[in-house]
């Protein structure tokens, strides 16, 4: 006789973990996976469906991922417009479709790095200090050209998707701060499997930039300008903001550390807005003030501010309303 209890069928998903505490956690992503796959798998160690990133890395890229936790998601607006320090390898002498290694190649005319003392006619060999030059030209304020396969929005498409339906997509222009763009060191590679006998140039760079600056540009408009082609073959984020790689852990740190049934730890919101706001410390009466949505007093308020309690609860992030008013921009839970 078959009972009425419904039993357990090997495919139901397992119970949901304890949820985990508002805050952040930072990911050493790794290569091979996009940023919605690290939000994926943080989702099920977490408990919860409300779990965002502040800054997207391809799939090619490693390194610093600032993932939000329940009430953490609202602190990545601050996280994505960070600056942001990544090592970089620029390959001279092929150029790609995607501006990186994972596209088609589209040129492959080769480069080779040649001493200063070398005397030819040819005005296209590759120096360092040509490269150094172009490099120069391509730091500070400068005007990119997004690359292609980009997420950027054209008459409401992500650009990539309209590439991958065979479209042409022309981005405009937009200014954008490089602040840092310094050779480390150069290998010359006399022979690729991807092209037989064809002698390329491997840039090892350091660079630092401002939201929304796409390193693979670099690498494009960099061989472009000393005519060889060139594109971008490894890509690590290490740092976001003041967030750097010694705060990131591993998915399989973090699957190992969710392993006991208790919450995935994350670091607390009052600690993690530091890193990327000025704070103010507020008194039980204006904490209350702006768990409300209410003004409170200006004070030194003269920027976008993080408001903490004495214990370093983050109650709301204000900005000046007035010569005697702060207003609360975001409002988190509060309670006495």
């Amino acid at each position: 006789m078959v009972g009425s209890g419904r039993m357990a069928s090997s495919s139901e998903r397992p119970p949901r973990r304890p949820t985990s505490p508002d805050g952040i956690i930072v990911v050493d992503k790794p290569q091979g996976i996009t940023s919605h796959d690290v939000v994926a798998r943080l989702r099920r160690l977490c408990g919860t469906r409300a779990v965002g990133h502040g800054g997207t890395l391809d799939p090619m890229a490693t390194g610093v991922l600032i993932c939000g936790i329940g009430k953490g998601t609202k602190l990545l607006t601050y996280v994505s417009g960070a600056d942001k320090a990544y090592s970089a390898v620029i390959r001279l002498g092929i150029s790609t479709t995607t501006d990186d290694a994972e596209g088609e190649i589209v040129t492959a005319s080769g480069a080779q790095l040649v001493t200063p003392s070398f005397r030819a006619e040819s005005q296209d060999l590759v120096t360092l200090d040509r490269i150094s030059a172009e490099m120069e030209k391509l730091t500070g304020e400068i005007n990119q050209v997004p690359t292609s396969v980009s997420a950027i929005k054209v008459n409401g498409k992500r650009a990539y998707n309209l590439v991958r339906e065979g479209e042409q997509v022309e981005l405009k222009a937009r200014p954008v701060v490089v602040s840092k763009f310094e050779i480390v060191y150069i290998v010359n590679n006399e022979e690729l499997n991807e092209v037989a006998g064809l002698p390329v140039v491997d840039l090892f760079v350091d660079v630092v930039v401002s939201s929304g600056t796409y390193v693979r540009a670099l690498a494009r408009d960099l061989g472009a300008a000393l005519g060889t082609g060139g594109h971008l073959t490894m890509l690590r984020r290490t740092r976001i903001g003041r967030v750097d790689l010694a705060m990131a852990k591993t998915l399989d740190q973090l699957t190992q550390e969710a392993t006991e049934d208790r919450p995935l730890p994350t670091m607390p919101l009052g600690e993690a807005v530091k890193f990327f706001l000025p704070s103010r410390e507020v008194t039980e009466q204006e904490a209350k003030d702006l768990s409300l949505g209410k003004f409170i007093e200006k004070r030194d308020t003269e920027q976008v501010t993080a408001a903490l309690t004495e214990d370093n609860r983050l109650v709301a992030i204000i900005e000046p309303q007035s010569a005697a008013k702060a207003k609360p921009k975001v409002v988190f839970p509060w309670e006495p």
